[in-house]
C-alpha cells in the first residue's frame, strides 16, 4: 500500500527515509495560519491543535490520492503557563521567542494522523518536556546569525539535530517527536497494517 506524506518537511522526509519507509511526499496546500486561528477560536489547546492540524493536512491530500495511507503531521509548542508559541515571523521575532523560552520549561506536542479514503484510521500525539537553559542575548544573536535559514521553519526556533541542541539543559521525550514525527508509534502501526515487515 502506498504511503503519502502530506508535508514537504525535509526533517520528516529524512526520518522516514532513514527508517526504511517507502513513501511519496505531497504538499497539503493548507493555509496553516487561517486554520490555526479557526481552531483556536474553537478553544483547542496545544495538543488538540497539533492533532487537528495533522488531520486537516492528511484529509486534504487524501482527496487527491485514493487508496493511499496519507500521513499528516504537525507540532505545537506550549509554555509552562499554558500559552502557545507559533513559528517566528522574522529574525527579530525569533530572538523574542528565544528570550521567552530562556530558562523555562515548555512542551512540544508532535502529532501524526493517518487517513485512508478520507477517514482518519490512526493518530498519535507525543509530548516532549523541554528545558531551555538560560540564554544570553549574545548567544541568541550568534545562534540566529548561524541558524536562521534553517530554524526559521521550526516552531520554537530550534533544529534539535543541529546547533539547536545547545539551547537545552534537559529533554524528556523522543528526539524523533522533536524533529516533527512520533516515528516509533508510526512504525508500529505500519507493521500492524502489514505495510512494513513485522
Amino acid at each position: 500500500m502506498t504511503i503519502v506524506l502530506a508535508s514537504q518537511s525535509a526533517s520528516r522526509r529524512a526520518m522516514l527515509t532513514a527508517a526504511g519507509v517507502p513513501f511519496e511526499a505531497l504538499s497539503p496546500g493548507v493555509d496553516e495560519e487561517a486554520a490555526k486561528e479557526a481552531l483556536r477560536a474553537d478553544g483547542l489547546d496545544a495538543r488538540g491543535l497539533a492533532d487537528a492540524l495533522a488531520e486537516l493536512k492528511a484529509l486534504k491530500v487524501s482527496r487527491r490520492v485514493a487508496g493511499a495511507l496519507v500521513l499528516g503531521c504537525d507540532q505545537t509548542l506550549s509554555l509552562d503557563d499554558g500559552g502557545m508559541i507559533d513559528k517566528a515571523v522574522d529574525r527579530e521575532d525569533a530572538a523574542r521567542i528565544l528570550r521567552l523560552l530562556s530558562g523555562r520549561v515548555h512542551h512540544l506536542h508532535s502529532a501524526a494522523v493517518i487517513v485512508l479514503g478520507g477517514q482518519p484510521i490512526w493518530r498519535h500525539v507525543e509530548r516532549v518536556r523541554m528545558t531551555v537553559r538560560a540564554l544570553s542575548d549574545a548567544f541568541i544573536a550568534d545562534y540566529l546569525e548561524r541558524e536562521w535559514d534553517e530554524c526559521r521553519w521550526c516552531v520554537g526556533c530550534y533544529r534539535i539535530e543541529g546547533p539547536g541542541a545547545q539551547l537545552f539543559s534537559r529533554i524528556e521525550g523522543s528526539q524523533f517527536a522533536i524533529q516533527g514525527l512520533p516515528l516509533l508509534p508510526l512504525l508500529d502501526f505500519l507493521r500492524v497494517r502489514g505495510v512494513l515487515a513485522a
